[in-house]
Formats: structure tokens, sequence, C-alpha cells
């Protein structure tokens, strides 16, 4: 029997603001344990919960830029389970009425071929703190600074056939959201978490196989080997004529293995009611439009953007928006007055080659998009060999010097003054006599040789173009 798979994704996003979601305290990651914490966050008695502004404007952001429905009110709910890191006994989430529904996001699910995958919604929720369990302790220790961190949780529909699939439309959700400016969603970090649901179903057949949820996965390399493990098991289940146990399995990255964490829990389960402290809330036609109003460029349009109006290959425009920060400093280059294509060549060369090398952060680069203008004019007023300025560039990398600070830092100016180059060329052709007469004898070739000993001679800073000019004028033509 051939057995086809099927995925669909639910994926928490930490939303980046400065604060939790109904409390005050520090939302950024690290600190020492517990020391981000209040009354409100560790459920003291009489506290109460107040919405985070800036969160709701977040989660409205990340439905825009998956084209969702959004409700103009909405409601919290209570939804009941009981582990030590959640110290309320229930976490602050949203059942029946989540902000946001029915989106869809395109990806690219193989070279060349696009797909669009639903998402069913999208709702606000805190996080729970976090248990842990050190070696050689007969207890377990609790952290609650990660409870009441502000969620998204973005449920997908079943509509990824392929663990290929998957890792893309995750690496795509990710791309949008940071370019919307939703979350900086570093899986190290746990700002972005990844839950995959997967079932296996004779091919053909309309009916889903029985679900499992594969928690716990933390890169897009494990969520292809969560989801390749997982089908095989479960496609050998079904071939020994036994049935898929609707359960939750957690990954396990050294072994590249799932295993059973508990049988499934169905919506019943949680026993979800509203939120008696949080009344409905009325979101608004007006801060929803604003949000849409204050969306950035997505990435996809960027990359149209640098195709249809720049004239970019699909590649350039491809590496440019891999990050925001990428893109956004590109379009300040541009603006900057440098050329698309140049700004393209000299940010995927040589500054993306110095951030792998010291792997650095583009956000942390040391040189404005004026910068590396005020160096391409130099090399096109003819002040730098592109050899020289690559090495320029280098040093204002890692200084945060101009242009010609670093030029003159590494003499590598370019001498352009003729006076000062015809003793250096009558130089080089005494001591190059042979190739000489190579070239009087007709052999153009040697003229190049000549040329790469006097640049070798003035190292490097003599103007090429005014060092060709002066040999032809002492020798002049090959074979004359």
């Amino acid at each position: 029997m051939e057995l086809e798979p099927t995925i669909g994704l639910e994926v928490h996003c930490q939303l980046a603001t400065r604060s939790k979601l109904f409390c005050r305290c520090p939302a950024d990651f690290g600190g020492l344990p517990n020391s981000r914490t209040c009354p409100v966050c560790t459920a003291q008695p009489g506290t109460l919960p107040v919405l985070n502004q800036r969160a709701l404007e977040l989660a409205l952001a990340a439905g825009h830029a998956l084209r969702c429905t959004i409700r103009e009110t909405i409601k919290f709910d209570r939804k009941n389970y009981f582990y030590p890191d959640l110290p309320k006994g229930y976490q602050i989430s949203q059942f029946d009425q989540p902000l946001c529904e029915w989106g869809e996001l395109e990806f690219e699910a193989e070279k060349g071929r696009s797909k669009v995958a639903k998402i069913r919604r999208i709702h606000l929720e805190e996080d729970a703190g976090k248990a842990l369990h050190p070696d050689g302790l007969a207890c377990s220790l609790v952290d609650l600074n990660r409870a009441g961190v502000p969620l998204i949780e973005i449920v997908g529909m079943p509509d990824l056939a392929s663990p290929s699939e998957a890792s893309a439309y995750l690496q795509a959700l990710r791309r949008t959201l940071r370019f919307a400016g939703v979350s900086e969603c570093d899986m190290e970090k746990g700002s972005l978490r990844c839950d995959a649901n997967v079932s296996v179903r004779p091919k053909g057949q309309p009916e889903l196989g029985t679900k499992v949820e594969v928690k716990n996965i933390n890169s897009f390399r494990n969520v292809e080997r969560a989801l390749m493990f997982e089908i095989a098991r479960q496609s050998e289940v079904v071939a020994r004529g036994e049935k898929v146990v609707q359960e939750t399995r957690s990954f396990r990255d050294s072994e590249g293995t799932t295993v059973s964490m508990r049988r499934k829990e169905d919506a019943h389960d949680y026993r979800y009611f509203p939120d008696p402290d949080l009344p409905l809330f009325d979101v608004g036609r007006a801060r929803i439009d604003a949000a849409r109003a204050a969306l950035p460029e997505g990435f996809a349009a960027r990359r149209r953007r640098y195709q249809g109006d720049w004239g970019l290959s699909e590649y350039d425009a491809r590496v440019l928006t891999e990050e925001p920060a990428i893109a956004g400093f590109f379009d300040a280059t541009v603006a900057a007055g440098l050329a698309p294509k140049a700004a393209a060549n000299w940010i995927q060369g040589e500054v993306l080659a110095f951030l792998g090398e010291t792997r650095g952060e583009f956000e942390q680069l040391r040189i404005a998009p004026a910068a590396l203008h005020a160096l391409v004019r130099m090399e096109e007023q003819g002040e730098l060999s592109h050899q020289a300025a690559k090495k320029v560039l280098r040093r204002m990398l890692e200084t945060g010097d101009s242009a010609a600070a670093a030029a003159q830092a590494l003499d590598l100016v370019q001498i352009r003054d003729s006076g000062a180059l015809a003793g250096t060329i009558d130089a080089v052709l005494a001591a190059e006599a042979k190739i000489v007469g190579d070239y009087k004898g007709g052999k153009e070739t040697a003229l190049n040789a000549l040329l790469g000993r006097a640049m070798k001679a003035t190292k490097g800073k003599g103007d090429p173009n005014l060092i060709k000019q002066l040999l032809l004028e002492k020798l002049g033509k090959p074979g004359g």
C-alpha cells in the first residue's frame, strides 16, 4: 500500500515587545532565573492582567502580512492544565474568537514552483515558564522569566505534503514575520518554536489519517528530520496492520527520533472558558487599518521590485532579501546614490563575506550606506583600484573609518601624477629588457606584463590606465 503524508505546522512566535503580555516585566531573552517576574506573572492572589497594546499591534501586523481576516472584537480564554511552569494553573489564550483567521502564505515548495498554504488562525496567548531538571538533583526547578511573554500561535492547515515543504513553509513564515517587524524569530532563543502535526493515509484516500503532534523542534533542519522519522514510523505501524495512536511525541535531536510524551489532548481536555478578568476587547476598524498602513514592505514585494524596477537577477534579489537588515542596508545604499547592481555586488561580495568570517550580524555593521557609496565613488574616479577598494572596505568594516581615512591609513590612494610615475616606468623598462624586446618584436601581450611590473613597483597604487598610456608613449606600437 502506497502511503502519503499530510503535514500541518503550529508555530509559536514571540512578539517583539519590551514587556510581557499582561504585565510590565521585561520580555527579552536571558536574565537570572526568576529575576523578571512580578505578582501578575507569578499569579499572586488579587492581581489582574492588563493587555499590552504593542503586542496587539504586532499581532495585527502578523495578520495583515499573512492576509488574514481580522476580528474587530476579541476575547481571551483560560486554557486549563497543570504544570509547575504555569503558576496560575491555566494559560491565558484565545479559543473560539481568535484575533485573525483564514490567511495564507505563499512559499517556494521547490525550485521554480510556488505553493500557497492556508492558515486557519492566529491567536494571542502568554508563554509558560520553563521547568529544569538538573542532573544529580532529585528535584525539578522552575524559571518563570518566560511566564507571560507575549506569543502568537499561527495554526496552519494540513496543506504540506513532505518534510521539505514543511521546512520551506517555516522559512518563508519566519522571513515574513521578520520583514513585518513582528519578531526576531530566533529559534535558538525560543522566539520561534514549531510543533508539527503529521499523519499518513493511503494515496488518493480523501480522509486524513490519525494525527500525531511532534513537539520540541528547534531548527529548519530538525523539522525535516523529525517529520522524516515520524512518517517512516507511522508507515511501519500501518504496514504491520496496526493503528496509529493519536498522541503527542517529542523530538530527540541527538538521536533523530521521536518518543511518546502523552496521549493527545483535544480542546475539551483543556476546559476552555472565558477569562473573567479580561472583558471583551474592541480592536476597532481604525486600529486594524492603522496596522495595515504601518506594515513594512514584505520580502516577496522587495524581490519583485529589485528584479522589475532595478533589473537585478533572481539570485541577487533572493540574497538581498534573506534578512530585513540586508534589504534595508541595500535600499539605503541605493538611496545614497550607488547604482543598484554595484550596491548588490559589494554587499553580496565583500560585506557578507566579512560577516561570514567574523560571525557578525548585519545590524552590527560599523559602516553606513553612504560610506559604501563614497568608497565606490573613489574607485570610479580613479582614486582607488578595484583591489585597493576591497582592502579599504575591509578596514572600514573593521574600524568604522570613512573611505578616505581608511585609504590614507593603508596608503592605497592611487598615484595619478604622470611626473611621479615616469621614473618608475623608466626603471621597469630598464630592468625588463627581455619583455621590452618581446613587445618591440610584435608580442602585444608583453605590454600587460610590463603593466603588471609597474603596478607592483608602485605597490598597486599607480593608476593602471595612466601607466598604460605612459608605456605606450615610451614604447610605441608593438613591432614598431
